[in-house]
């Protein structure tokens, strides 16, 4: 009796080892976006969310430039699910990604204009990410363009 009382425990505590605490609902989203100069080295740091990203292969990327980030700011809010939303002056695309150990990694491109963007700006538009450029404005996901633009 006492061998099945200790393996009857045995067995629950490694039941219990193997299960996952989830914490749930989460909202990962900020409140606003934060607009975040480009320094020397092409990184970017936001303290109030400590959070700190190398920018160099974005604007490469935009611009097909490997000095282009210089003098540059660069947009970025965070959605409720956790995802980056990242664009700046002059791009055509708004960039989104995921947090995967230690690095930001590209989860989509959305195409914005031909033209680049002359005054991005990001609001908070839960469950949504709204993107303004002067008097344009779209609801944004992490899987693109939400509903049309106004």
């Amino acid at each position: 009796m006492k061998r099945l009382l200790i393996l009857f425990s045995f067995l629950i505590l490694i039941t219990a080892a193997c299960s996952v605490l989830t914490l749930q609902p989460a909202n990962f989203s900020w409140p606003i976006e934060s607009v975040l100069p480009v320094d020397d080295n092409g990184k970017v740091a936001e303290d109030r969310y400590s959070i700190e990203v190398n920018t160099v292969g974005l604007f490469f990327e935009e611009f097909q430039d490997s000095l282009s980030y210089k003098g540059k700011e660069v947009r970025m809010i965070r959605d409720n699910q956790g995802f980056y939303f990242l664009t700046s002056n002059n791009f055509k695309n708004i960039y989104v990604f995921k947090v995967d150990e230690g690095k930001l990694v590209q989860e989509n491109k959305i195409f914005i204009s031909e033209f680049g963007l002359q005054t991005p700006a990001f609001n908070q538009r839960d469950p949504f990410i709204e993107l303004v450029d002067g008097t344009y404005k779209m609801n944004l996901t992490h899987k693109g363009i939400q509903g049309g633009s106004k």
